[in-house]
Parts: C-alpha cells; structure tokens; sequence
C-alpha cells in the first residue's frame, strides 16, 4: 500500500470516527429527560417511587436555599424544560426588595412537579443544596399567591434627586442651613482630636445665600 492510500484511509477512518461520535451525542441528548444548569450532558430523571396520597395530586413545590442570582425569570426559564410553569414565586423583603432565599413553584402537572421534587432535591447550584420538596394540596396556604408583587429595583438616585430639588420654606431652608452647619463643626472637632492641622474652609457664605426655590410661609 503506498503512501497516498494510507493517507486517504487514515483520512476515511477519521471521518467515520467523527461521525459515529456525533451520532452517539445526538441520541444521548435525545434520550436525555433535561439538561443541568451548570452544561454537560443531559441527565435521565430517576425512577422513583409513585406519589400516594395527598401528594399525588400536589403541584406546589417549596425551593428553598435560592442561591444569589437565581431569581424569578432565570428559574422560570430552567424549570420550564419539565413542563409548564403555572406560578412561581420568591419570596422577598418588602421594604428592601431583597430575596430571602426560598420560594414556591407550582406547575399545571402533578406528574411534572413530582419528577421535579425528585431531580432537584440536594441538587448542587452555586454551591448551595437546593431544597426541594412537594406541598400536599391541604397544607398550600390559601393566600400563598395573593399579595405577590414583582420585584422592581428602588430607583435611590431618582428619590434623592426628589428630595434634593424640592420646593422648601424659608423655614425648612434655615433648619437646612443649620444642620450643614452643625455637621461642619463636628467634623471640625473629628479633625482636631485625630491631631490634624487642618481647617475646614467656611461654607457659611454659600449655604446662606437664599435659593431658587423657596415658598414663603403663608401667614
């Protein structure tokens, strides 16, 4: 055999190597039930034991131990490879907006939501062990889903910019005057005990100097 025949038949080797491992690939993710979040290939759902009981029926999951970053639409979008997502919910502070780690999920099938509290139990997200587990339709809190609000970035510049620009009395604008004044000095007196020679520069002449926007009181 020469030398061009055994390149052209490493060459076909080659190509029938390729193929085959695409093909092994293609019905491995075909076969696969979903994907994990973190990539790779896809994982068969566990066969289980059947739901009995109360649990049968039940299409509410408790999540608890939400990692930093998986909030409503990142977890709508990776559970909704089980099936269709009815409701979902984390819980969160209402006066900061801040998750408090745990939420509720409810799906359209029973069937779905319990391969889901299968899979997902001690699943390993972000370095915290999701906490999984189904509501029996009895103890679903009927005011679970009421009350739930989107949540939605406080906007802290805009309300400081508000407060800023406000429209302000001669009296507010004296008490105003006085509070910068009083910050001054102890900021003065912080100076002078950290045995720093250092003279804050007067500000009396600027903050004096009556602005644009100042209502009289009305007598």
């Amino acid at each position: 055999m020469g030398v061009k025949a055994k390149k052209a038949l490493k060459t076909k080797l080659k190509k029938v190597a390729a193929a085959s491992q695409a093909a092994e690939k293609k019905e491995a993710a075909a076969a696969a039930d979903y994907l994990p979040l973190e990539g790779g290939k896809g994982r068969k759902i566990p066969e289980g034991k059947q739901a009995v009981g109360s649990t049968a029926k039940a299409t509410v999951l408790y999540i608890g131990r939400i990692p930093h970053g998986f909030y409503e639409s990142e977890m709508e979008a990776y559970f909704s490879q089980f099936g269709k997502v009815k409701r979902l919910r984390v819980v969160r502070n209402r006066k900061t907006g801040k998750s408090k780690h745990y939420g509720f999920l409810e799906f359209e099938d029973p069937e779905v939501s319990a391969i889901v509290a299968d899979c997902m139990h001690n699943y390993l997200l972000f370095e915290h062990l999701l906490q999984v587990h189904l509501i029996p339709q009895e103890q679903v809190h009927p005011k679970l889903w009421r009350g739930y609000f989107k949540y939605r970035p406080v906007d802290r510049v805009k309300i400081q910019r508000r407060r800023q620009n406000k429209e302000r009395t001669l009296d507010e604008h004296k008490k105003m005057v006085q509070k910068i004044l009083k910050q001054s000095k102890k900021r003065q007196r912080s100076i002078e005990a950290a045995g720093l020679d250092y003279v804050c520069p007067e500000i009396v002449g600027e903050v004096l100097q009556a602005p644009k926007k100042i209502k009289f009181a009305e007598d």
